[in-house]
């Protein structure tokens, strides 16, 4: 049986574990800090037998070289981004084989955030890292508005109980957010408030899964008329559904204070 369990660092870092009952190798993703991820392992007796790398931000490889020094595990990242450690070269269409999980994963490319960016997709499962959000979706820092709408097009054309595991607590954020552009969806205000319970609580809000972001996430919903509707009052002229909404959606995000 396959367990994904987080590690909370930084203030709002998820580094995700990937564990097989029996097995004492785990695969660890996006370690930016390598300190809380040795102590979780070594309190459990657990070991790194591979590393899956998203992008190259230092939140999500800070502590590469530490457990490489520690561990020697094979390190997975894109074959287009330069991040000292990766000794395995991946790209969209590849496929990772975890031998001690007994699990493959494909790889996606998903530019936008990064230009490299890359998901890790299989058995049910989607490793995200900064491009999918529960409840948004990552800047776009080096790639297109159109490359970051194809590559969330991409997960949100997976299974709708796909479970996604991305890199960040800011659910509670994109949720209000996401009221702000679509406030009559009722089961988006469900969500809101159970969201506000659960970091009360600090518990976490991820994974979430694609069905449930369809339902919710203004990024995956925007040939929907409110969305379109209210990107179109945002930038004052008719739009396109999809692309040209999602520009206006993400660039109203990046300027909201809330």
């Amino acid at each position: 049986m396959l367990q994904i369990w987080p590690v909370q660092a930084f203030a709002d870092n998820y580094i995700w574990i990937l564990e097989r009952q029996g097995s004492t190798r785990v695969a660890v993703v996006d370690p930016g800090d390598a300190g809380p991820v040795l102590a979780a392992l070594d309190e459990r007796g657990l070991e790194v037998g591979a590393i899956l790398i998203t992008h190259h931000h230092g939140d999500h490889v800070g502590g590469l070289q530490e457990m490489i020094r520690r561990f020697h595990p094979s390190v997975f990242g894109s074959s287009t981004e330069s991040v000292e450690g990766v000794d395995r070269p991946i790209a969209d269409g590849d496929v990772v084989a975890l031998s001690d999980l007994g699990i493959s994963l494909d790889v996606l490319a998903l530019p936008g955030h990064t230009s490299g960016h890359i998901g890790y997709v299989g058995n049910g499962l989607a490793f995200v890292g900064d491009t999918l959000f529960a409840g948004g979706c990552g800047r776009v820092f080096e790639g297109t508005m159109a490359q970051m709408h194809a590559s969330l097009s991409k997960l949100a054309s997976l299974p709708p109980e796909t479970k996604t595991y991305c890199a960040h607590e800011y659910t509670l954020a994109n949720l209000r957010f996401a009221m702000a552009v679509e406030p009559g969806n009722t089961e988006l205000a469900d969500r809101l408030a159970a969201t506000e319970t659960a970091r009360a609580e600090n518990q976490p809000t991820v994974p979430s899964t694609i069905g449930f972001e369809l339902a919710t996430n203004p990024f995956l919903r925007c040939s929907e008329p409110d969305v379109v509707s209210a990107a179109v009052a945002q930038a004052g002229h008719n739009l396109e559904p999809g692309a040209e909404v999602f520009g206006i959606v993400r660039r109203w995000k990046d300027g909201w204070s809330g």
